[in-house]
């Protein structure tokens, strides 16, 4: 009887332990069970050309309202991650972030958002090595991008969709421009503040010596004010970006593929002239200068997303 009372007594504050701690998780908020089995989690692919797209088939998990977390594989057997706001239009737009963002920045979002809102099915998603997909960033990386891009609009058209239109901002803008230069499955193009002189700009991040650093060292090394590493710029992508020609792709837009070119008046990053220059090579080609705006747009953001939908109302149903 002793033993068992003694035995009972060491219990005690193990007791008192466990019950203080429920009683913790009780006010915090005990975290949902999950009755899922492994076999209900595991995403769903299929061929798509070059691509491989996985549906996430656990409901809730980064979706809600109309979006739906895409998962596409480029050709290099990386996943493109993405997110499509779907309004059940067979008519799709891509949109395209720009250097060292995601499908996140707020312009691409407020872009997707206003599709959305007008009926349209818009899909946004991160470039490899940026954002939530996977692969290295790359300081040029034009043409990888082009066929990220290239992927994703593949990936649509087996599903029995039309991409009727590509936008991108900065960089973005240039790989769009890229894109309907090598593949002419898309008729409209939006480039929102892209590069033309490639050159330029290269000096305000890496330093005027950066080309005999490059050459000597092979890389550099570009840090934040906190001397934190932001990314490596290898020979090999500051060659790729300034061999990269876009005075040669704009003249190889097909005259069928309709551009609009829409930029900022006081751009502080992209200097309005070279939207100027697209305008001068590209075939069937718009311009729009939004007066007071820089590269971000900000301020002004309402009279960008007015500028792309009123260019899509006039052009995506044209034969």
């Amino acid at each position: 009887m002793y033993k068992i009372i003694n035995y009972v007594q060491t219990l005690i504050p193990h007791i008192i332990i466990i019950i203080t701690t429920l009683r913790i998780l009780l006010k915090q908020g005990l975290p949902p069970i999950n009755n899922h089995s492994d076999s209900q989690h595991k995403q769903k692919t299929m061929a798509a050309g070059d691509s491989t797209t996985t549906i996430d088939q656990n409901p809730g998990v980064e979706q809600h309202e109309q979006k739906k977390r895409i998962v596409i594989q480029n050709k290099c057997g990386e996943k493109l991650v993405g997110l499509l706001h779907e309004t059940r239009s067979k008519e799709i737009v891509i949109l395209c972030h720009g250097f060292r963002d995601s499908k996140e920045y707020s312009m691409m979002v407020e872009l997707a958002f206003a599709l959305e809102k007008h009926g349209i099915s818009a899909f946004r998603f991160d470039f490899s090595g940026n954002g939530e997909s996977e692969g290295l960033f790359q300081f040029g990386n034009y043409s990888k991008e082009v066929d990220d891009l290239h992927a994703v609009t593949q990936h649509f058209t087996a599903e029995n969709r039309v991409v009727s239109a590509i936008i991108g901002h900065s960089k973005g803008g240039n790989v769009v421009v890229l894109y309907a230069s090598l593949h002419h499955d898309v008729h409209t193009v939006i480039n929102v503040s892209g590069r033309y002189k490639m050159d330029r700009g290269i000096e305000e991040r890496l330093g005027k010596d950066y080309m005999e650093r490059v050459k000597k060292d092979g890389f550099i090394d570009v840090h934040s004010k906190t001397g934190e590493l932001l990314f490596r710029v290898t020979e090999e992508s500051l060659m790729e970006r300034l061999n990269t020609n876009m005075h040669e792709a704009g003249l190889k837009v097909d005259q069928d593929c309709r551009v609009l070119t829409v930029h900022g008046s006081v751009d502080e990053v992209i200097p309005v002239e070279d939207a100027m220059e697209f305008d001068k090579i590209i075939p069937n080609h718009e311009l729009r200068i939004i007066e007071g705006a820089d590269h971000g747009y900000n301020n002004h953001k309402d009279e960008l997303v007015s500028v792309v939908l009123d260019f899509l109302k006039g052009n995506m149903h044209r034969a």
